[in-house]
């Protein structure tokens, strides 16, 4: 049995989003054109409070057309310093958008430190520096372990922005995940915040896509820039098809997820070489080290060895910085999935760190 937990981007598509493809009605999304595009973003709209939405490839392509959007040339993008945008968006904002990132530290819940942003406002007044023109926050937060945000830290971070007239955009590539722990409405979640993009293709199992929202003026822009990056996909319903599926009937279902995640967390606890905090694993996502006899950690090299050992046991994990391993569940993975995942780590532990 092989069980892929390198990242809920694994998903298949439902037998449902399948034939919601194939049966798509579609026109051209470009000469704003196809219904079910239409019908996707509406849905998003409505389901997240925002007045508009916007169809995009990619997560990482909304989070730079957000960014675009919001921030002018030479304006900096407040960011975390373990935000995926600030790791993983190949410096989009910097590179694309000519806006320098200001990076400031994450505490373990995901948080921003409100301190540091306050700090980076302050420097508004000194003309040496960039001007903040965006603050970015993230939730479920990827590498602090998907860790979620309430509607309070949210706020707090909103209106310490808005006093100072500046947006704060919000990377939810898993929000409904956070939705789902916090057993609130994605809406309550996303009200704090300017502007938003969730993913599709994770947790929720569509093949593609991902969704920006925000003001009717703020879409309308994001749409110019959309195009200037090139993410106008013609035909495109029968991608949105998948997504409306998604959306309709693939959110409630995280809990699952969620509680297998946390089985899987429980049992890494028992294993003495495994330091892990179960307690922390809220979401669909747990992440570990690993200490040899002495209690010393493994660096990036020893780590590595263990997850191909992992591997030849039929269980894929990836690293999430140096010396930690990511395991994420998702849509396909079931209970004796995780048993066999177990199974499996234990005796690639036995492998790389023999008794």
């Amino acid at each position: 049995m092989l069980v892929d937990l390198r990242s809920d981007t694994v998903t298949q598509p439902t037998q449902e989003m399948r034939e919601a493809m194939y049966r798509a009605e579609v026109g051209d999304d470009v000469y704003d054109e196809d219904p079910t595009i239409h019908r996707l973003q509406e849905l998003a709209a409505e389901m997240t409070g925002k007045e508009a939405a916007l169809f995009v490839p990619t997560g990482t392509m909304g989070n730079a057309i957000a960014v675009l959007t919001h921030a002018g040339r030479g304006q900096a993008v407040m960011v975390g310093d373990e935000s995926h945008i600030y790791h993983y968006e190949a410096g989009g904002a910097s590179t694309l958008g000519g806006s320098p990132m200001y990076v400031v530290p994450t505490h373990a819940s995901g948080m921003l430190d409100l301190e540091r942003v306050r700090d980076g406002i302050a420097g508004l007044a000194d003309p040496h520096v960039s001007p903040t023109g965006l603050i970015c926050v993230e939730n479920t937060h990827n590498r602090c372990g998907g860790t979620v945000l309430t509607v309070e830290q949210l706020a707090s971070l909103a209106d310490l922005a808005h006093a100072h007239n500046i947006p704060v955009h919000m990377d939810g590539a898993r929000l409904f995940n956070a939705a789902v722990a916090l057993d609130q409405p994605v809406r309550e979640l996303a009200r704090p915040v300017d502007s938003l993009m969730f993913c599709l293709s994770k947790g929720l199992s569509a093949p593609v896509g991902s969704l920006l929202v925000g003001s009717k003026d703020f879409i309308r822009r994001a749409l110019r820039t959309r195009k200037l990056l090139g993410g106008g996909m013609r035909q495109a319903g029968f991608l949105a098809a998948a997504g409306i599926v998604a959306l309709e009937q693939m959110v409630e279902r995280l809990a699952d997820d969620h509680a297998r995640c946390k089985r899987l967390a429980l049992a890494l606890a028992d294993m003495p070489q495994v330091e892990v905090s179960p307690e922390k694993t809220v979401t669909n996502m747990v992440i570990f080290r690993l200490r040899d006899q002495q209690g010393a950690a493994l660096d990036a090299t020893e780590t590595q060895r263990f997850i191909q050992a992992a591997r030849e046991q039929g269980v894929l994990m990836g690293q999430s910085g140096a010396g930690r391993v990511r395991a994420v569940t998702h849509y396909g993975i079931e209970d004796e999935h995780i048993e066999a995942a177990i199974q499996g780590i234990r005796q690639a532990l036995r492998d790389v760190m023999p008794a």
